[in-house]
This record gives C-alpha cells, structure tokens and sequence, in this order.
C-alpha cells in the first residue's frame, strides 16, 4: 500500500487580489502568527493586497508597500479603494468633462461599486456621493 504525505505549502496568489479590513481596528504583525511584533493598525475598509495565503493568516501588502501579516478573519471580500497623491475629483460620469460631484482627500477610503472601465472606476463614497473617479487617482483595484 502506497502512503501519500500532503505538505502546506503557502498558497501565492496567482491574480491580484485585494480584500478589505473588515474590522474597526485591524493589528498586522510582523510574521503570521499573534506571538508576532505588532506593526501598525490598519483602519475599517482600509485595501489591502493579499500577496501570501496560509489560511489563517495572510501576507498583505499595503498603499504605501509595506509587507505584513494579517489574520483572515480580519478582512472581508469588499473592495474598497484609496485615494492616493492628492484630491480626486468624483464626477457624475466616466468623463473629464462630465459634472463635478465632490472632491476625495488622499487616504480616503471608497467603496468600489465597479471594475475599471476605460480608466474610471465607479465608487460611493460614505457620506453617499456615488460617482466616477479617474483610476491612476486611486490605490487598491
């Protein structure tokens, strides 16, 4: 009789992808694991890139590029996005001309209410402004 052995291995990601804090306040750590140094604390919706899957825990990488880990029961499968470099202009439309509903901070966090359509992405923002924002204003898609 033959004996299989199964190893875990990490499972990289083979498409970016992103998920969302799902949490009020979410502790990433410097390695998977609670026993782990706390790094910083991300904010509810805050995108995050999953770059390492183990399952319980997570390699994520942040907007500004930092490498941490992260339970998963702490994200939700919500897209969210974040303004980056400056204000975004929300437009009632996927058009430069089309008119200007609001104005998005940088690190504001958006839900992302559709995929990038020729360089715009639908999102609506908290306090309920639904519209248009270019893509190359936003980290997280």
């Amino acid at each position: 009789m033959l004996a299989v052995t199964m190893l875990l291995m990490p499972v990289m990601a083979s498409a970016v992808e992103f998920r969302s804090v799902a949490v009020p306040k979410a502790v990433v750590y410097d390695a998977p694991s609670a026993q782990g140094k706390k790094t910083f604390i991300l904010g509810q919706g805050y995108p995050v890139e999953i770059i390492v899957d183990l399952g319980d825990w997570l390699k994520v990488r942040d907007a500004q590029g930092s490498l941490n880990w992260i339970e998963a029961k702490q994200l939700a499968n919500k897209r969210t996005v974040l303004v980056k470099g400056g204000q975004a202009d929300i437009r009632q439309a996927a058009d430069a001309a089309s008119a200007l509903l609001g104005k998005a901070d940088t690190d504001v966090v958006l839900d992302m209410l559709e995929p990038p359509v020729n360089g715009w992405i639908k999102v609506k923002h908290r306090d309920g402004i639904t519209g248009y924002i270019l893509a190359s204003s936003l980290w997280g898609f």
